[in-house]
Order: structure tokens, then sequence, then C-alpha cells
């Protein structure tokens, strides 16, 4: 499995070569796709970001059970 370096790389190594050949239509979808891609990192960081737990909270019962005074 390549490391995140190699998998970075792979489309900038493609989309240097494409303009070295003058493929603008590589280059393009190239460059749509990097956008993309960092589109949904940002996504992935801004939910990481937030908070992770959730408080669902505990039913009290000792309210119903009567074991709690009604100060």
């Amino acid at each position: 499995m390549p490391r995140l370096k190699e998998i970075h790389a792979n489309p900038l190594n493609r989309l240097q070569e494409a303009k070295e050949q003058g493929w603008l239509g590589e280059v393009a979808a190239i460059e749509a796709s990097l956008a993309a891609a960092e589109q949904k990192l940002a996504a992935m960081r801004d939910l990481a970001a937030r908070h992770a737990t959730v408080h669902l909270g505990i039913t009290d019962f000792r309210t119903s059970a009567g074991l709690l005074s009604a100060e």
C-alpha cells in the first residue's frame, strides 16, 4: 500500500508531465481532481475538529423513585 506522500506525488508528477507534453485536457482534469480532493480534505479536517463526543445524557430515575427531594 503506497504511503500518503506517494499518493500525493503521483497526481503532481502526472500534472507536470501533462504540462510538459502540452496535454491541456489532461492538465485541466488533473487540476480539477486536485481541487476536489482539497475540498474533501478540508471537509474532513473540519469534521475532525468538531467535538467527537456526543453527550446523550442519562435519565435520572431518582426523581421518579422518590429518592431526590424537591427543595
